[in-house]
């Protein structure tokens, strides 16, 4: 059985309603991440100084020795460039992306996020690379993190971004229990949840465009204008969606070291002031996101058909193509996913299999439907399905004119093509159904076929999005 992990569905065409409080059109959510004394450096007990996100172009890290040029950018953040962005966004809710190690060496830092009332996340025990980290030792690290975290601030860490992380990095952090979000995520611009083991664990997404960071890379921001324009732009885009009804999050990644530079402070303050003229807009920590996500749309708890056994899966779908178990026995061979735990996706796993079939076989689930209105609806043996389908454009209930009238247009279409009429009868009327049997018995064999399994698929969409929306 192959099952493929990722969710490339997300919410789809579709997004919840978020519901932001008082009505707003836009949730702001500024990080600032205080990593300064948490990177990599001999003397933290590493092998080798920090080569990530400094000013430095082309750094490399220096196996066994201290980097001095590297770590006075570091202690610039620190020293100078957190205090400008406090001046600055003091008054603002803020996330502090919190390295444990780097706020224990932080203690007047500390105090003033804390003064401000700013949400401390924890950002790990250590800002060093993890995609290599055993999984044990990963999971002690992110127990003393939570462990020194709580012993610094005074509190414990409701919030996790570890940002470099591995891939085994958010199941263990959603192990503990310990967290209303965790933010090692790029996939979305609203909140979602993820279960593990079978603990439900809430994804706030986070961002990599949105971010400062793009200052110490090559496919960059070289100055300040364009971060500004960059956020800017985004504002406005989501701030549209949200007057149109579908309200999002726009989130903001700093670094002290960064962003801390005068220049770059600049163009932050005046996007700040550009958000601020605006009405509507929700400035709110992740933390105070996650908790009116967890309100306004708490985990929904359902059947997974991607993590369903073979035989209840085959119980549970084998009759979305009429009497035709072998397609459903067909889908669950195919490598599904989270992107197929939806009606549309399901619908397409379930296709393939019917499109992919010899003529015969899908000739034998054409003439697995029953006749509208005939003998089998006459003597109630129809499926549940076939029989609320029929009912729902009122064949179960026809005069004996029209009763005779289909059994007549059933029999010749069926002694003409050698399958009974086929049509998606919740896609109709009675009379949009009595124009398209006077106007398909025209066709050839080969056209009928054709729009006989496109109607086949038709009706196993509408009972998965009827079974789904149940």
């Amino acid at each position: 059985m192959q099952r493929y992990p990722r969710d490339m569905a997300g919410y789809g065409a579709n997004p919840p309603v978020a519901n932001w409080p008082n009505g707003a059109k836009i949730a702001v959510q500024i990080v600032l991440n205080y990593e300064e004394g948490g990177e990599n450096n001999i003397l933290h007990g590493d092998a080798a100084s920090e080569a990530f996100l400094s000013e430095i172009t082309g750094a490399a890290a220096w196996p066994g020795q201290r980097h001095w040029n590297m770590e006075s950018i570091y202690e610039y953040g620190a020293r100078a460039g957190f205090w400008r962005v406090h001046r600055m966004l003091g008054d603002l809710p803020i996330t502090v992306y919190g390295v444990a190690t780097a706020l224990a060496r932080a203690p007047e830092q500390v105090s003033a996020m804390i003064a401000s009332g700013w949400e401390i996340a924890s950002h790990g025990l250590k800002w060093v690379e993890h995609k290599d980290m055993p999984e044990d030792e990963e999971r002690a690290a992110i127990a003393e993190a939570i462990r020194l975290h709580t012993e610094v601030t005074g509190t414990a860490p409701r919030g996790w971004y570890t940002g470099r992380c591995s891939n085994n990095t958010v199941r263990l952090v959603a192990e503990t229990g310990q967290f209303a979000y965790v933010a090692d995520s790029y996939a979305d611009d609203l909140p979602y949840w993820m279960q593990f083991d079978g603990k439900d664990q809430l994804i706030v997404p986070y961002t990599m465009d949105c971010n400062d960071m793009r200052f110490a890379i090559q496919a960059g921001y070289t100055n300040g204008d364009q971060f500004e324009s960059y956020l800017k732009d985004s504002f406005d885009y989501l701030y549209e969606e949200g007057e149109a009804g579908a309200p999002k999050v726009l989130s903001i990644g700093l670094h002290c070291r960064l962003i801390g530079r005068p220049g770059r402070a600049a163009a932050l303050r005046r996007a700040i002031e550009y958000f601020q003229s605006h009405d509507g807009v929700w400035f709110a920590t992740r933390l105070e996101i996650a908790e009116h996500w967890t309100r306004e749309h708490p985990r929904k708890m359902q059947a997974r058909p991607s993590e369903m056994d073979r035989d209840t899966f085959v119980a549970a779908f084998g009759g979305i193509f009429e009497h035709s178990a072998w397609i459903a026995e067909g889908a669950h061979a195919l490598e599904l996913g989270p992107t197929h735990d939806t009606a549309k996706g399901l619908h397409n796993a379930l296709t393939r299999v019917f499109r992919s079939a010899d003529p015969d076989a899908r000739l034998g689930v054409l003439n697995a439907h029953p006749d509208l209105a005939g003998k089998l609806a006459e003597a109630k043996q129809l499926t549940a399905e076939s029989a609320a389908e029929q009912a729902s454009v009122g064949l179960d209930a026809l005069t004996d004119d029209e009763r005779a009238n289909l059994t007549e247009m059933n029999r010749a279409y069926t002694e003409k093509f050698g399958f009974p009429f086929i049509i998606a009868v919740r896609d109709n009327s009675k009379a949009s159904i009595i124009e398209a049997f006077k106007r398909r018995i025209d066709h050839d064999r080969e056209t009928e076929f054709s729009e006989s399994c496109k109607q086949v698929e038709r009706i196993a969409e509408l009972r998965l999005i009827e079974r789904f929306s149940a």
